[in-house]
Formats: structure tokens, C-alpha cells, sequence
């Protein structure tokens, strides 16, 4: 027994009224701003005297919304801790953690010192906030990260309108008649659906397969496409020998290096904030002077294999949000094929569609960073998901570029979650992307894949390094990073449609 005790997590979990209590916080730094913020977003009218020998500015700003909060800017002392009920010690200096904590015992308290679990009486858990409902993770002081980590997943996974049920839950008790346990058992019937997810989350693991092995055959027919296409275009059948000796000459090593790197850099970014793939390669390609009416499909070609690997590897890394992926694929792909059928008959016209767009993006663009910066960020409900990933997936095809820049932006505008927001429209991408390919193919009968062959090469490598950042870059970097690019990426595609615009009349 004694052995099963020491290998589990021996905390017992409470939850503390907070704000009939006083707190005292040592601090001015960043940790202490971290441990005030947890603070004042779950017991805003606790009683804070937080000490600081340097105070930051950002704790100054927090302070000065709350008329409970007192600053010391002064060295800690012993004296700080009279009339106080609970400490957190929220500095990174050892010795003085050890100071604190031994006269907290000596004043009967109990201490919380950040980073140093021997000197704790408590942690402060990862907490996910819904309303009414809250949840407290603790990982026994081991490693606070996973504990982030855990929270962004229940975040997730927990939908908004549980507030809503708790309340209707409430007015649904208040109602009940008989005694204690007759009401109970009511409120369990009742509840059995709630733990129904159970049971689909058992299944989960092979449909999590069954995705991965979608985009892998569809990777597979598409390169076997290519492949016997190559050989048909540029190896005539009897002379197959002779034509493999010849190979190299369509492949030249400066020009394939370059696009190599172009590649990379246009799926790290891709991959990690979830657009920017055609800006970056288009313009790489104009650059070093590639025909502008046949950039386009150069770019879709080389996306079917970069977006392929990133899809896989969002999904292997645990990046999607299934229910949000399944509203986008299907719209996604009828409206990529819509798009890419008008694309060839229609092509002339992609300008008056890519202007509004860009409006509407360097708007969300800065809307997106407006929320970066914002003390509160809140989880919007997503709403005409399917319509959504339509429009992006047409103007993608259509007008050469749009899918992330419309479908990412809009739906990080509405949620916290960028992880999942970037992993699911990554993983649709492929099959906009390769539904758009396959109708190009159809009606063009070529794929120029020796040409885009290093893109292909450099966004096949990139891809899973810029799907394994996704959990790890800060979300308020993420939604900077995305809300500069918005900007930029549309600002300027904005301008050459108005210079094409201007030129064809």
C-alpha cells in the first residue's frame, strides 16, 4: 500500500473561496504578472498585496483595473506576511524562495513557490474555465507543461454551451421533488449522455488511423499519376533506356537548390501558422522569372505533396480538432473542384474576386492582432464552417491562392485554440489542394512536375518540423505572426490586382 502511494499523486484537490482570504504575492517580475493574471481571472476580488523590489510595468497596468490590489515596491520582510492567509512566492532566486517558505512555517501559513515544489504546501494546477464549470490539472509538480498541454485539449473538447446545461441543470434540481437520494438518482439518468463521448472516444484511435491512411493512398494514386505521366512526356515507350540516360538535363541542380529552399520556407510557414505557402512560392517564382500565367499550377502541383506530409503530421501530432476538419473537407474539396474547372474557361475574371478578399483579410489581419494584445481572449462559436472552406477552397483554385489566408484567419479570429485551428485546415488543405490538382490535371493534361520539383522537395522536408512547432510556439506569438502575414500576404495581392486591373484596360 505504502509503495502504491508513493508512485500516485497524493494531492487532494480543493477549490478555494479565494476572495474571503488574503493573499500575499513576492514578485514584480514575470512569473509574479503570471501568478496575479491566474489569479484575478478566477477570484478577481481576492484581497493581493504583491511586493516587488522591481515592479513591471505590466503588473503596474494589470493593478490599476483593480482597487483590491496593493503594490509594495520594496525588498521582501518578514513582516509582509502579517494579517495574510496564503503566499506565493513568484521569484526565481533560490535562496530567497527558501527565506519565504521557512517563515511562512513559522508564521503557521501555507506557501506556494513557483518552480520549486519541495518548498509547496500547494500548487497552482492548469485551469479550464467554462462558465460555471471549472477543471484544476495537476501533474503532482512534475511538469506543468503537460498540464498546459492537457488544458488546451480539454479547452477543445468541452463545448460552450455547457454553461448553458448547467444552469438548465440547476433550474432542473431546484424542480425535483422526494429526498436526497431519490434526486440523485434523477440527475444521474439524466446526465448518462454526458459520459456517451466515452465510448466514441474509444474510436477514435482507428479513425485516427483511417485518416492517416486516406491521405496516404491519395498521396500514392496522385504521385503514381504523376509518375506515369513523367514517363509518357518525357521517356517515349521503346526508348526508356535511352530516356533515363537524359533525365538530368530536365533538372537544373542552381535552379532546383533555390526552389528547394523557396519550399521550405514556404511550408514552415505554411505548416506553422497555416497559410502563406502560395505567397511565398508565387513570389519566388515571379522572381527569378517563371511566366506568370503558368505559376499557378506550378504551385498546386508542388502543394499536393507539401500539404500531404503537413496533414500527416498534424494529425500524428495530435493537432486536430476532428469535428471542425469533417466541416471543412467536404465543402473544401466541392469548392476547390468548382474553382478549378472555372479556373481553366474562366481565368480572365480571378481579379475582381482576389480584390474584396484582400479587404476582408488585411481587416481580419488586423483584427487577429488587435486580439494578441488583448487582456481577455475569448472563444467565439464558429458558425458556417462548411460555407467557410467553399469560398476558400474555390478562391484557392480559382484565383491561384486564398485557402489559408481566408479559411485560417477567420476561424483564428473566432477561437483560442490556433493549435487545432491550424492543424485541421492544414490536414483539409491536402484534399482542397489535391481536388484541385487532380481537376487541373483532367482538363489540362499536364503536370509540370520536374519544374516545382525542389519546392516539392523542400516543403516535403519542412512539413513535419512546422507541424511539431505548432504546439510549442506561444499563442499570442501565433496570432501575431498570422495577423502580420494576413496583412502582408494581402496587402499584397491587393496591389498587383489592381496593377493587373489597371493594365487590362
Amino acid at each position: 500500500m505504502d509503495l502504491i502511494l508513493k508512485q500516485s499523486n497524493t494531492l487532494f484537490p480543493v477549490f478555494i473561496k479565494l476572495e474571503k482570504l488574503r493573499l500575499l504575492i513576492v514578485g514584480g517580475g514575470f512569473i509574479g504578472l503570471e501568478k496575479l493574471q491566474a489569479v484575478v481571472n478566477n477570484s478577481p476580488a481576492t484581497a493581493i498585496t504583491l511586493v516587488g523590489i522591481s515592479i513591471s510595468d505590466d503588473i503596474k497596468a494589470l493593478a490599476s483595473n483593480y482597487t483590491n490590489i496593493t503594490l509594495l515596491e520594496k525588498a521582501y520582510h518578514i513582516s509582509d506576511l502579517d494579517n495574510k492567509d496564503l503566499v506565493i512566492a513568484a521569484v526565481n532566486d533560490i535562496e530567497l524562495a527558501t527565506i519565504i517558505a521557512a517563515d511562512t512555517k513559522q508564521k503557521g501559513l501555507l506557501i506556494n513557490a513557483a518552480d520549486k515544489p519541495d518548498l509547496c504546501d500547494f500548487y497552482l494546477g492548469s485551469i479550464v474555465k467554462k462558465g460555471n464549470l471549472k477543471i484544476a490539472i495537476s501533474t503532482n509538480g512534475k511538469s506543468p507543461t503537460i498540464a498546459k498541454r492537457v488544458k488546451e485539449l480539454m479547452n477543445d473538447v468541452l463545448p460552450e454551451q455547457i454553461d448553458e446545461l448547467l444552469d438548465n441543470m440547476q433550474k432542473y434540481r431546484d424542480q425535483l421533488k422526494g429526498d436526497f437520494e431519490n434526486k440523485v438518482n434523477t440527475l444521474n439518468e439524466v446526465t448518462k449522455t454526458l459520459v456517451a463521448k466515452q465510448q466514441d472516444l474509444k474510436e477514435d484511435k482507428p479513425e485516427q488511423k483511417k485518416w492517416q491512411e486516406i491521405v496516404k493512398w491519395c498521396l500514392l494514386a496522385f504521385v503514381v499519376m504523376i509518375i506515369g505521366h513523367a514517363l509518357f512526356t518525357y521517356l517515349p515507350y521503346g526508348t526508356i533506356a535511352t530516356g533515363l540516360k537524359s533525365l538530368p538535363q530536365y533538372i537544373d541542380i542552381n535552379s532546383f537548390l533555390l526552389m528547394m529552399l523557396a519550399g521550405f520556407i514556404a511550408q514552415m510557414t505554411d505548416g506553422s501558422l497555416g497559410m502563406g505557402y502560395g505567397t511565398i512560392s508565387t513570389t519566388f517564382l515571379l522572381a527569378i522569372g517563371v511566366n506568370p500565367a503558368i505559376v499557378s499550377s506550378r504551385v498546386h502541383s508542388a502543394r499536393v505533396f507539401s500539404s500531404g506530409v503537413s496533414g500527416y503530421s498534424h494529425h500524428r501530432f495530435g493537432n486536430i480538432n476532428k469535428k471542425l476538419f469533417q466541416a471543412l473537407v467536404i465543402p473544401g474539396v466541392v469548392g476547390a473542384i468548382v474553382g478549378a474547372t472555372l479556373a481553366v474557361y474562366a481565368k480572365e475574371y480571378s481579379t475582381y474576386v482576389r480584390i474584396p478578399l484582400s479587404f476582408y483579410t488585411i481587416y481580419l489581419g488586423y483584427y487577429i492582432i488587435r486580439k494578441a494584445f488583448s487582456k481577455h481572449i475569448t472563444q467565439d462559436k464558429v458558425k458556417g464552417a462548411g460555407w467557410l472552406a467553399s469560398a476558400g477552397g474555390f478562391l484557392d483554385a480559382f484565383a491561384g491562392g486564398g485557402w489559408g489566408a481566408l479559411v485560417t484567419s477567420t476561424l483564428i479570429s473566432k477561437r483560442k485554440s490556433t493549435r487545432y485551428v491550424i492543424g485541421s485546415v492544414c490536414l483539409a488543405e491536402f484534399f482542397v489542394v489535391f481536388a484541385s490538382a487532380t481537376t487541373f490535371f483532367i482538363l489540362l493534361k499536364h503536370i509540370p512536375i520536374f519544374d516545382v520539383l525542389g519546392l516539392i522537395v523542400g516543403g516535403v522536408i519542412a512539413a513535419p518540423i512546422a507541424a511539431r512547432l505548432v504546439g510549442k510556439i506561444p499563442v499570442k506569438k501565433v496570432l501575431i505572426g498570422v495577423g502580420l502575414l494576413v496583412i502582408l500576404t494581402s496587402t499584397n495581392t491587393l496591389v498587383n490586382s489592381i496593377i493587373k486591373l489597371m493594365h487590362s484596360h
